[in-house]
């Protein structure tokens, strides 16, 4: 069990991470602020070959700090005016009024050619950053700030880039050895004071922008509007609760909002739908503060072994696969029986397996809603024996199997999808 600790401690290590607005728009700040690191001035000329899934995230997302910018160039110019590649993530934070209207002016000025890149990567990032005396290039491929190329005049500067020996090409912790079963038995026997850690910063952070999104109006202001309408008619239920604090999460951070998340599997929707109904269940349900950190331990856990399956971006809408790990982690809470957790994760794989991703935007907190009233339903159907049956479209014969069929419907089944909404939305 000791070295499947270790393995464990390093994915968590490696997945839940800070991040300030949407991942996508941050890695390109991300990649721009690095670029400039090595010019002395703003480059006159940026040549941008970037893949489908990243434009289509960065299209409709509002960038915090920003006075309400929107799109690559305006990401772009954030990193290269205010940007801090020290910060990850966490690169364009500091973003005051002043450099958001240089940014503005500089994204406005054409200088910026953008190009799909022609790659089987779903998350890539290729600039060419040129000044009247110096080129820089950069790449970033399959994660947010994942280098693999930093050259500068032609000459290569020594990154640590990952290498492609698994799915994601990347050298992070191998995840093949994960299943719901070992999952549950980890979240079970793992010392708390070894894992705790990880999770206090996810219930600070990931509550602090649901209030927020609670209290103030956001985009489509989903959480927010539906809460406030089922406390008015008197219909209100924990599922319904869990999924509107979730939603109004997603609504704060999809239109602007500066609080800081923390991400899971690349994705601070899914870091938000993995934790926000876990924890809000346990405060209605009273459990222990153990209870609520072993459930987070479990929920996030089973959101990346799923997500692994599925790939860093996809057609296929990430929030599901968080929503499925939701519901186990419901059935964790209340039951902590494997029958009942494989079962309310396939029940909700099962029903909602089919909706897809169009891009980072305010409408996700619907998906986001959608998912988690889903997610508790299937839990309450398993607590009762009723559970889909092998055979049941992509059911398989065992949870894993069913996870299996997942992946193999958003990595190849939705290659044509994926083309499809990326053309939609490119051609708008």
């Amino acid at each position: 069990m000791e070295n499947i600790e270790s393995k464990i401690l390093n994915i968590l290590e490696e997945e839940i991470v800070v991040a300030e607005g949407c991942t996508e728009p941050n890695a390109l700040a991300y990649a721009a602020a690095i670029g400039q690191k090595y010019l002395k001035e703003v480059p006159t000329n940026i040549t941008a070959h970037i893949s489908g899934n990243i434009i289509k995230n960065v299209k409709g997302v509002i960038i915090p700090n920003s006075n309400g910018l929107k799109g690559i160039e305006s990401a772009l110019a954030l990193g290269i005016f205010c940007g801090d590649c020290d910060q990850g993530l966490m690169v364009i934070s500091n973003v005051c009024s002043e450099c958001a209207c240089q940014a503005k002016e500089y994204a406005s000025e054409g200088t910026i050619n953008i190009l799909k890149a022609d790659t089987e990567a779903k998350l890539y990032i290729h600039l060419q950053m040129r000044t009247n005396d110096d080129v820089v290039e950069v790449e970033i491929k399959n994660l947010h700030t994942n280098i693999t190329k930093l050259l500068v005049n032609s000459k290569d500067v020594n990154v640590n880039s990952c290498d492609d020996t698994w799915q994601f090409n990347t050298s992070l912790e191998d995840r093949d050895f994960l299943s719901i079963e070992l999952i549950q038995q980890v979240a079970n026997e793992l010392e708390l004071k070894k894992f705790k850690h990880f999770f206090k910063d996810v219930v600070e952070k990931n509550m602090s922008i649901s209030k927020e999104g609670l209290t103030h109006d956001y985009g489509t202001s989903v959480g927010k509007t539906l809460l406030e309408e089922a406390v008015n008619m008197g219909y209100l239920n924990p599922g319904l609760e869990i999924a509107c604090y979730a939603a109004a999460g997603s609504d704060a951070r999809m239109n602007g909002c500066a609080l800081p998340v923390m991400t899971t599997s690349g994705s601070g929707n899914q870091g938000m739908t993995a934790s926000i109904p876990v924890i809000r269940y346990c405060q209605l349900t009273n459990v222990s503060e153990e209870v609520m950190y072993r459930a987070l331990l479990f929920s996030h856990l089973t959101t990346i072994h799923i997500k692994t399956n599925v790939g860093r971006l996809s057609a296929f809408c990430g929030v599901i696969c968080a929503s499925a790990a939701v519901s186990g982690a419901i059935a964790y809470i209340d039951t902590n029986d494997y029958r009942v957790i494989a079962g309310s994760i396939s029940n909700t794989l099962g029903n909602i397996a089919g909706v897809v991703c169009d891009g980072a935007k305010a409408s996700c907190a619907m998906k986001i809603n959608t998912a988690i009233i889903t997610s508790y339903n299937s839990y309450l159907l398993a607590k009762n024996k009723k559970i889909c049956e092998s055979g049941d479209g992509i059911i398989g014969s065992c949870v894993e199997q069913t996870i299996k069929n997942i992946g193999k419907v958003a990595c190849d089944g939705m290659l044509e999808t994926d083309e499809t909404i990326i053309d939609i939305m490119t051609n708008k």
